[in-house]
């Protein structure tokens, strides 16, 4: 009988064995797969815009087009090259204006920093980044979480912001639930064992059946696998609950001009438009224009985001 149980024993303990040796085969070939693969991305990235040193870390920003007007476009959370994922929106806007993309640390080919990501440091890395460009005066356009922080950035610098368009741009009063740093601890692991590439395989790519070019998807592509949940957004992710609360204690300037495009329908926040339509409850000159479109609406609808930026922007630019 004790010679059946430690047959039996011997047996279940090389199947655990085995299905440990397995388990950490299938992680070793994913690290080194994504290791290999990022080396060589590496290699094909190519370089946009123009580099400006803020707090001795390099920040880069996509200048675009030869308007007389200038409109500084601040990306949502998480977006992985802003400078290359606007680029339908931006070549629209060109012909009438001077578009500066601001790519914020841990976005595109921006550096990483420490520096905590709250509302206030955000805005003031822009503003220096702006500041250094020799660009005082122009239109802020804000998509996602950029909204709470183009809310303090019109009230930070009111001489310099003329208008403010938000797109799909978050509201204080929709606040994102508490995330703690121990919570995204498992994540950084996900990401330093190389799993990020393998959910990017599995996952929808959000850029297909839209208007952009083969060498522009390329570059997004690579750029997301290497920005995905970087420290620096973690960090932000981390600090966004307490970008909420201190966003709830804000509102827009009454005498700013303030347009919103939104989604018509948010599959999730029902109070999505009205909350919005709070927002500028006291703005002396305001609009919304609703779109057939997901929260990316810049994507794909950037002809109707375009034309209604130059008509609204018509009655107080020369």
């Amino acid at each position: 009988m004790k010679r059946i149980a430690r047959r039996t024993l011997s047996v279940l303990l090389k199947i655990v064995a085995g299905i440990l040796i397995v388990i950490l085969l299938f992680v070793a070939t994913v690290f080194a797969v994504d290791r290999i693969s990022t080396a060589s991305e590496n290699r094909k990235l190519e370089p946009y815009g123009e580099k400006v040193t803020v707090d001795g870390k390099s920040m880069n920003v996509l200048v675009q087009g030869e308007g007389e007007d200038t409109i500084v476009l601040l990306p949502g959370y998480g977006n992985a090259a802003p400078g290359l994922d606007f680029k339908p929106l931006i070549d629209e806007l060109t012909p009438d204006y001077r578009v500066v993309a601001v790519e914020p640390f841990g976005y595109g080919l921006s550096d990483g920093t420490d520096a905590e990501r709250s509302t206030a440091q955000i805005v003031e890395e822009i503003h220096a980044a702006l500041q250094s460009l020799d660009i005082d005066r122009y239109v802020l356009m804000a998509h996602s979480i950029s909204g709470l922080y183009g809310l303090d950035y019109v009230n930070e610098y009111p001489d310099e912001v003329i208008a403010y368009i938000g797109l799909d741009s978050s509201v204080p009063s929709l606040s994102e639930q508490k995330i703690e740093a121990s919570d995204v601890a498992p994540i950084r692991w996900f990401r330093n064992l190389g799993f990020d590439r393998v959910q990017l395989k599995l996952t929808a790519d959000p850029y297909e059946g839209l208007d952009y070019d083969a060498k522009t998807l390329e570059q997004l592509h690579i750029l997301m696998r290497r920005n995905i949940y970087n420290d620096t957004q973690l960090n932000e992710v981390v600090r966004m609950y307490g970008n909420f609360q201190t966003g709830q204690r804000q509102s827009f300037p009454p005498d700013l001009p303030v347009l919103f495009v939104l989604q018509k329908k948010h599959p999730v926040v029902d109070e999505w438009v009205p909350e919005h339509e709070k927002q500028i409850a006291n703005s002396e000159r305001a609009e919304i224009l609703l779109l057939d479109a997901n929260h990316y609406l810049y994507r794909s609808h950037p002809v109707e985001i375009a034309e209604q930026v130059k008509a609204f922007t018509a009655s107080f630019l020369p």
